[in-house]
């Protein structure tokens, strides 16, 4: 992508007016994405995004520059701007680069660019006509098709020279359902770090099914009823609010500005002893999986919560600068564009020892949360609301009605602390996580498991 000796010559130009480390991240990515609205192509976007960002510290300040031309006399010039802003003096720089990612966790059979788009639009085709079907109140139906093929270059003034390979591809339906003027979505979109062999892997009429499946189900149910009541999270996409309203706090660009409510508490009970919570970067073809991070770190499976007890955070170069910790292999963008910071890879709650069966049968009442939809959280407080996308009552050990329009409201650390039963049954769903640097793939998930007592917000159906 570069050669080592104008990776050399940019490095030093970085560092010529002061500063203390510099690297160079080098991006070239191909990419298709087609959109199937109402049975019909509304986008068939292919494409490549080509660049180089240049970094520089000094302590604990950072500048961020970037470019598409990667000329030799612009990339100097870029990094001597960039360079300019530092005030400190200039460092004596000898470069030994040691080339590192010998690893392949995500290893790829076809290239998605090397399949004729026909047989894409194929299988998105063959989705709509099963999603579309599946009822006569779904009434509409949107197909996506995604796949990236992203290489990386990394090096810098630490001697980290490293080249990556990044393949995902991803499929998702969305279906509406409509009854009596009002709409209910149900959605599903796997993904994984493969290449075209990821449709043997799924079977896209089922994806179909499922996303209508979802819909119909609760344009048919009942309101929620609101209060306080023990909520059931059941696996795969349930995930996403351990992600959100607890990860993100785990993350050290909060933790290390001490705005997040994890700060200062390693070794501290701040989860029932159940709960073991975990990011790993290194899932063989996970969708959150990468050989190396965006700071050709190589990645690795880190234990943030074990038996209830803070043991980690998740750390990039600059933020470990500031907690004086190494970083984790956490650091992550979306391109070139973006500065990297700490993000998650894979994160899960690990599986513990009861059945899902179990969980439901020593509920006498409460709300199953099958799959949520959307939500936000305050990392600096731990306060969320998410909405269920898929919901159901449970009444004496047993689930009784589907139900919609529920909403989980609480706080991040007490929902690590009442969580009193944990499930075997692990699984992982697949999503899309916006940040400071970018937007990225992310896999949530966790086993069933109950919180004893959460808030549920919802409303009583008209009479």
């Amino acid at each position: 992508m570069l050669s080592q000796k104008l990776i050399e010559n940019v490095l030093h130009a970085a560092l010529s007016k002061g500063g203390d480390f510099a690297e160079i991240f080098v991006e070239d990515k191909l990419s298709t994405r087609i959109r199937l609205v109402g049975g019909l192509i509304e986008n068939n976007i292919s494409g490549r995004d080509y660049g180089v960002g240049i970094r520089i510290f000094d302590k604990l300040n950072c500048i961020y520059a970037y470019t598409n031309d990667s000329s030799e006399e612009n990339l100097i010039k870029v990094a001597k701007e960039a360079a300019a802003a530092l005030k400190s003096a200039p460092m004596d720089l000898t470069l030994n680069f040691l080339k590192g990612n010998d690893r392949d966790i995500n290893p790829i059979k076809i290239i998605p660019s090397t399949v004729d788009k026909k047989n894409k639009v194929g299988l998105m085709k063959r989705a709509y006509e099963v999603a579309k079907n599946y009822d006569p109140s779904i009434t509409q139906v949107i197909v996506n098709y995604l796949d990236e093929d992203q290489k990386v270059l990394i090096a810098n003034t630490e001697g980290v020279l490293a080249e990556d390979r990044r393949v995902r591809t991803r499929f998702s339906v969305a279906s509406v359902a409509a009854k009596n003027g009002e709409m209910q979505e149900g959605f599903y979109g796997p993904g994984a770090s493969m290449g075209f062999e990821f449709f043997d892997k799924i079977d896209v009429e089922e994806v179909a099914r499922e996303a209508s499946r979802i819909a119909k189900t609760m344009i048919d149910a009942d309101y929620c009823p609101s209060g306080v009541m023990p909520v059931i999270m059941d696996n795969e996409f349930g995930g996403v609010l351990f992600h959100e309203a607890c990860g993100h706090g785990l993350e050290a660009a909060f933790v290390s500005k001490g705005t997040s409510v994890f700060a200062n508490k390693l070794g501290q009970l701040v989860a029932s002893p159940l709960v073991t919570a975990i990011d790993d970067g290194t899932i063989p073809n996970g969708w959150g999986s990468t050989n190396i991070d965006d700071e050709g770190t190589p990645t690795q499976k880190n234990i943030l919560i074990e038996n209830g007890i803070l043991k980690s955070y998740l750390i990039d170069k600059l933020n470990g600068r500031r907690m004086g910790m190494e970083s984790t292999g956490s650091g992550r963008r979306q391109s070139y564009k973006f500065a990297p910071t700490s993000r998650m890879n894979n994160t899960y709650i690990a599986a513990g020892d009861s059945s899902l069966e179990e969980i439901i049968a020593n509920t006498e009442w409460g709300l199953y949360a099958k799959k949520l939809g959307g939500g936000s959280v305050n990392p600096a407080t731990g306060d969320f609301n998410f909405a269920v996308m898929e919901g159901y009552l449970v009444e004496n050990g047993k689930i009784v009605k589907p139900v919609r329009g529920a909403t989980l409201i609480g706080n991040g650390l007490k929902v690590l602390e009442l969580i009193d039963m944990v499930g075997r049954e692990l699984d992982l769903g697949q999503g899309m996580c916006g940040a400071e640097s970018g937007s990225i793939p992310a896999n949530v998930g966790q086993p069933p498991l109950r919180i004893k007592s959460l808030t549920v917000g919802g409303r009583k159906e008209d009479k």
